[in-house]
């Protein structure tokens, strides 16, 4: 295997030749140097930011195309073959003329002549015509001198490439020399049929005139003989070949570029390119230490805990052992990366520790200030692991140590970082229920840092931390818009973990309108190839196990529900984020609920919140299991006893601006004025509320005060029947009018039909918008109120209808 040259790099020669000698026509200017600046630049121009839509396929495409290009001329073809030739006879393709090119170099002596020609291509300068000149060689033509005739300039890509495979030539050996031309041959053999077609001169021996011109001499039977002794079976089978043609180049190149995108986008590489390059690497004589990395990379993506740490420790041994000591660091926080990612969480922090102790000795500010915001980070996931830790740092707590490294990433241009440190300040002071105006300050910054530098990874995190600001103002439609302006602009240069949750997040928002089916074709149209890494994987597959026990449970299908929670249940703490532990605590207690089990509730709900005060976890968690313990006093048959706890959630509420917990903190205290008796109040609550509430786009908060209000106007209504009951009653007492004859009993009855229709239209309103989000049990709460409604007010058929529905939804889900 040579340094550098392959048989793809003389076709990407001959092919600058022909655009030199200008045989590509005008139409094909732009495909040939897009092609040629693919392989020979690290941008990809081919498959660039022109694409609209975000295609997580083409991020591989230059690997892919490497890859072809060194194994087959299968992409020359594809690209020359419609176009024609633009000096030569019509009815030429560009393709006849490559390959004229290449079939040129009929021997070994003519592959030196080729490359013996190749600086004829570049522009001479003064001092090259002045020793031409002097060794009394042939001056280049007026048409060179003058530039009427196209030539590279040295520095160009195209010079740069010719200049070094000139280079790479002169100073191979003979043996390498020998075994780029046997290269050569079989990688044109397979266009011999084509040729000499084209051209019946050219005979079996034709790739080698030495053979042709020798077998008059030597006979058939010695010519053949010698051929296989030189070429081996190659003319037998022309797509089996002995070994691929790729370079030390090559290798390293395509290497790289792996690791790249595996450190970019945060997904494995797809199987057909991994299976192709395993056979390149079978294929070279060197194994680059960096094939270990990507080893270990692959490995720690696809949930490989053992085979990961041992590609790490053969990638870290084999540069520690070239480098010393520099990258020590490098390999302690990548392993504590991976321990972290596989849940040794102690071990974690014991070696991140080792590796801020190695990086302050060898002043690794860059590696130091990562693991400064891992820590920072890890302890908001785990703080009972790094409390200790805490209390005896000098940093103190999460504020300051952003601070510190908001200034370091400034000092030692860590742009990223300093980003990251801006929007986690943000964070932290929305869970801490500080003033949205400062996120927002902090978000500005971030943005402004990102769009000047030109950051588009950090655009996931960005926008991400935007819906989260809209959903907490109560602003669902923005949350809608922001991540779907993510997914089709964005998201095909961010890494896979923000796509991955911000879909999953709009696939959420969706459930909450109840639109299951397009939140889950939104989960279902993820890229496959990217899903392959175990975390986004299991992510994945939590949050679909989600939606689908909200959805069972919101359809009363217990056993379906309980099924689900048990697999759920069984995930440690340790394996899944804070925040996806809550959602699946919180649906495991409506499951309790809903099965009637208020004592399992009651102590799961006291548990939580004693663990999310110790930590000083989320504000707006701890508001929603306040809010859970009033319902809990709602369901038990003691309302009144929440409403101490309803108060102090509306108050956090207010003061941290959590919109849509604040209109649920409403919800819960009109029901407890309800069953104080105070009917009036909560219809007026409610009636406030109730316009911001259905901006949110949350249907089941809405249906609960739409039920709530319906409560309130049948309370009012029997207000208004009590006092027509006593206005009857002191009529006849005082011997004047009595009954429907009295002055003031008819403006009651009024006043009560006009509330037993409002009523009836909450009602409406609430079944619409449980059903919206199939909420079963609810549906038939309000059917039977808008039977019972109806059987008051006095029309019995509509109350039939209503009982009627009422029994064949009840069937449908199995109550009786």
């Amino acid at each position: 295997m040579s340094r550098y040259l392959t048989p793809a790099k003389i076709g990407l020669l001959a092919l600058i030749e022909l655009y030199v000698e200008g045989a590509v026509p005008t139409n094909g200017i732009i495909p040939v140097i897009n092609f040629l600046t693919s392989h020979l630049l690290d941008c990809d121009l081919i498959n660039g930011a022109s694409t609209s839509q975000p295609n997580p396929a083409d991020r591989w495409s230059k690997a892919e195309g490497t890859v072809q290009l060194i194994t087959s001329h299968r992409d020359f073809e594809k690209l020359l073959s419609p176009l024609a030739a633009a000096d030569k006879l019509p009815g030429r393709r560009l393709w006849d003329r490559f390959l004229e090119k290449l079939w040129q170099i009929e021997s070994f002596d003519a592959l030196h002549v080729f490359f013996r020609l190749r600086p004829n291509l570049l522009v001479k300068t003064r001092d090259d015509l002045r020793r031409m000149a002097e060794r009394g060689e042939e001056l280049p033509s007026e048409e060179e001198l003058d530039g009427r005739k196209v030539l590279l300039s040295k520095n160009s890509p195209f010079g740069a490439f010719v200049r070094r495979c000139h280079l790479e030539f002169i100073r191979l050996r003979f043996n390498h020399t020998t075994d780029l031309w046997r290269m050569f041959v079989e990688y044109r053999q397979p266009t011999a049929p084509y040729w000499r077609q084209r051209h019946p001169q050219y005979g079996r021996l034709s790739f080698d005139s030495v053979l042709m011109t020798g077998q008059h001499e030597w006979g058939p039977r010695q010519t053949e003989e010698l051929a296989v002794v030189a070429y081996g079976d190659m003319r037998l089978a022309n797509d089996c070949r002995r070994a691929w043609p790729i370079s030390t180049d090559d290798v390293e190149g395509l290497l790289e570029f792996q690791i790249e995108q595996i450190q970019k986008f945060g997904t494995r590489i797809p199987p057909e390119l991994r299976d192709r390059f395993r056979r390149l690497m079978k294929d070279s004589l060197v194994v680059p230490s960096l094939s270990h990395y990507l080893n270990f990379s692959d490995a720690w993506r696809s949930g490989d805990f053992p085979s990961s740490f041992d590609y790490l420790h053969r990638y870290f041994d084999y540069t520690m052992q070239n480098r010393d000591r520099l990258f020590y660091q490098y390999a302690l926080m990548n392993l504590a990366i991976v321990q972290s990612d596989f849940g040794c969480h102690k071990e974690a922090v014991a070696t991140m520790l080792e590796t801020v102790s190695t990086a302050r000795e060898n002043r690794d500010m860059t590696c130091l200030n990562f693991a400064l915001n891992w820590f920072f980070h890890f302890g908001r996931a785990h703080p009972g692991l790094v409390r200790e830790l805490e209390n005896s740092s000098m940093l103190g707590g999460g504020k300051e140590t952003l601070a510190y490294l908001r200034a370091k990433a400034k000092e030692s241009g860590m742009w990223i970082l300093w980003s990251s440190a801006l929007l986690s300040e943000a964070k932290l002071g929305m869970a801490h229920g500080e003033s949205v105006a400062s996120a927002l300050e902090h978000m500005v910054r971030s943005s402004q840092l990102i769009v000047e530098r030109n950051m588009k990874t950090m655009m996931g995190a960005q926008l991400s931390m935007c819906v989260t600001i809209w959903d907490r103002l109560g602003l669902s439609p923005m949350s809608v818009v922001t991540c779907e302006v993510f997914l089709s602009c964005h998201a095909r240069n961010s890494v896979f973990d923000d796509e991955l949750r911000i879909t999953c997040r709009l696939a959420g928002l969706l459930a909450g309108k109840g639109k299951y089916q397009d939140a889950f074709r939104r989960l279902e149209g993820m890229d496959s190839n990217s899903l392959r890494s175990a975390k986004p994987r299991q992510y994945w597959h939590l949050y679909r196990g989600l939606l689908k026990l909200r959805r069972d449970l919101h359809r009363n299908h217990l056993p379906a529900a309980d099924a689900l929670l048990s697999q759920l249940l069984q995930t440690g703490p340790e394996d899944l984020e804070p925040d996806m532990v809550f959602v699946i605590d919180t649906l495991h207690i409506e499951a309790l609920i809903r099965g009637q089990d208020f004592e399992q509730a009651f102590i799961k709900v006291d548990r939580l919140l004693g663990e999310l005060r110790e930590d000083n976890r989320d504000i707006a968690l701890r508001i929603r299991l306040l809010l859970t313990k009033a319902h809990l006093f709602d369901c038990v048959g003691r309302p009144e006893k929440g409403f101490t706890i309803a108060m102090r959630a509306a108050s956090m509420s207010w003061g941290a601006l959590i919109v849509p917990l604040l209109w649920q903190s409403m919800s819960a205290i009109a029901n407890i004025l309800n069953a104080l008796g105070e009917f009036d109040a909560a219809a007026k609550l409610i009636i406030s509320v109730l316009p911001r509430v259905l901006e949110t786009d949350v249907s089941f908060t809405a249906g609960t005060l739409y039920s709530l209000l319906a409560d309130a106007r049948m309370g009012m209504a029997g207000e208004a029947a009590a006092d027509a009951e006593a206005f009857s009653r002191r009529d006849a007492a005082s011997g004047g009018p009595a009954g429907e004859d009295g002055n003031e009993y008819k403006p009651a009855k009024r006043q009560q039909r006009k509330y037993m229709l409002a009523a009836h239209a909450a009602l409406g309103s609430a079944f619409d918008h449980f059903s919206a989000v199939e909420d079963v049990q609810k549906q038939c709460e309000m059917l039977a109120k808008q039977a019972s409604l109806m059987r008051a007010f006095g029309d019995g058929e509509l109350a039939k209808d209503y009982a009627a529905k009422y029994i064949a939804l009840k069937r449908e889900i199995g109550g009786w």
